[in-house]
C-alpha cells in the first residue's frame, strides 16, 4: 500500500503543479486544493469548479469604499442566489486598516477588497493580496492591472473623476467656472467648499503641479470652507444647496443626483483627478471560490455595465461609459510609487491646513 500511496502522491503533485489539472482529477485523488491553486487555475472547467465550491461556501465577504457597490453586490446575488454577500463599506483608508488589523490578529474574515490605488496598493505592499487569474483580464489594458508572475494582484474596476460640482439654483451653468483661473472670481468668495481627507488633498496636489503653489495661496484668500466629509457626503450638501459649489466633487455623485431630479451639474475644470478603484482577493480568503466568482463578475461586461449605471466609468475595453471623458486627467497612481504618493499627500494636506483652515 505504501508504494501505491507514493504513486498517487506523485501523480497528484504533477497535476497540481500543471496549469491543466482539472477538478475531476483532483476529486479522483481525493486531495484538498489550496486557495492559491484555485486562484490561478485556468482550466476549461474553471467556472464549474468555482460554482461547486461557492455553493459549499455559501457566502463572500466584500469590503469596499464606494456607495454603489452595495447595489453591485445585490446584482451579484441575483446571478448567484446560492451566495450571500456580506458587504461592508468605509473610507478607503479604513478599509485598508481593517484588513491589516484583522490579518495581524489572525482573523481572516474578508474575501474581496475594493478601493483606490493608494489603499489597495498598501495591502499589496503588506503581502495581503492573493495573486489570481481571470478570463476577463484580456479586456483590460496593462496600465490598470498590477501584474504578478502568473496573474494579477489587483486590477481596475471603476473610474470616477474629481472636479467641479455645483447647485444650479445658486450658480448658473453659464456663470460656472470653466477654467482653473475662474475659481478666483470674486463672486465665488465664501461660496466654495472643499471635501476632507485625501479627496481635497489630491485636488490641491493636482493644482499645485499644474499652476503652482501661488494659485493655492490666492485661492486661500477667498474664504474657502473645508468640511470633514467625504466627497460623497459633500456632494449631498451640494444637492441640498448648503454648499453652492466645490471643485472636489465626484462626477458619479452628481450624475446619480441629477438623474433623480436634483438641480446640480458637474463640469471638468482641468486638472481633473482620475480616481481609479481596484479590486483584489485577500490572502487566506475564507471563501476562495466565491471570491473568484465575485472578482470575475466585477470585471465582466455584465458587471461593468451595471457599475456604469451608478455613474462610474469603466476601464474595460468593450464597455462605454455614460460620462463624457474627453478632458485631461491626472493619474497620480501611475505617476508615483505608494511611498512617494503617501509623502505627497502629507505635503498637500499641510497646504490645506496652512491656506484654508488655519486662516479661518
Amino acid at each position: 500500500m505504501f508504494w501505491l500511496r507514493a504513486i498517487q502522491f506523485a501523480l497528484l503533485t504533477f497535476c497540481m503543479g500543471s496549469s491543466s489539472f482539472t477538478a475531476s482529477r483532483l476529486g479522483a485523488a481525493n486531495a484538498p486544493v489550496s486557495a492559491a491553486q484555485i486562484a490561478l487555475y485556468q482550466g476549461a472547467d474553471r467556472e464549474k469548479l468555482l460554482i461547486e465550491g461557492a455553493k459549499k461556501e455559501g457566502q463572500v465577504v466584500f469590503y469596499n469604499s464606494h456607495t454603489w457597490f452595495k447595489a453591485v453586490a445585490q446584482e451579484f446575488e441575483k446571478k448567484y442566489p446560492f451566495i450571500k454577500v456580506a458587504e461592508w463599506r468605509a473610507d478607503g483608508a479604513d478599509v485598508m486598516k481593517r484588513v491589516i488589523e484583522e490579518n495581524r490578529a489572525g482573523r481572516f474574515l474578508s474575501d474581496v477588497v475594493e478601493s483606490t490605488a493608494g489603499n489597495i496598493g498598501g495591502l499589496h505592499k503588506n503581502n495581503l493580496l492573493q495573486e489570481h487569474a481571470s478570463p476577463e483580464l484580456r479586456f483590460f489594458d496593462d496600465d490598470v492591472v498590477a501584474k504578478g508572475k502568473r496573474g494579477v494582484f489587483y486590477w481596475a474596476d471603476r473610474e470616477t473623476y474629481i472636479s467641479l460640482g455645483f447647485n444650479t439654483t445658486h450658480v448658473a451653468v453659464a456663470d460656472a467656472p470653466k477654467r482653473l483661473n475662474d475659481l478666483l472670481d470674486p463672486r465665488l468668495k465664501g461660496k466654495m467648499s472643499l471635501a476632507g481627507g485625501a479627496t481635497s488633498a489630491r485636488w490641491v496636489g493636482a493644482v499645485v503641479e499644474s499652476a503652482g503653489r501661488e494659485f493655492i495661496e490666492q485661492l486661500g484668500r477667498h474664504d474657502i470652507n473645508v468640511h470633514k466629509l467625504s466627497g460623497a457626503a459633500l456632494a449631498n450638501l451640494v444637492v441640498t444647496g448648503e454648499v453652492p459649489i466645490s471643485p472636489t466633487i465626484f462626477d458619479s455623485n452628481i450624475f446619480v443626483a441629477k438623474r433623480k431630479g436634483a438641480p446640480v451639474e458637474w463640469l471638468p475644470v482641468e486638472p481633473v483627478i482620475a480616481n481609479v478603484g481596484y479590486s483584489g482577493i485577500v490572502s487566506k480568503a475564507p471563501h476562495p471560490h466565491a471570491a473568484l466568482l465575485l472578482i470575475d463578475y466585477l470585471h465582466s461586461k455584465e458587471g461593468q455595465q451595471f457599475i456604469v449605471k451608478g455613474g462610474l466609468s469603466s476601464p474595460r475595453d468593450d464597455v462605454e461609459s455614460l460620462v463624457n471623458q474627453k478632458f485631461k486627467k491626472v493619474y497620480f497612481e501611475a505617476k508615483y510609487s505608494v511611498d512617494e504618493y503617501e509623502k505627497k499627500l502629507s505635503e498637500w494636506e499641510e497646504l490645506i491646513q496652512k491656506h484654508f483652515i488655519r486662516k479661518r
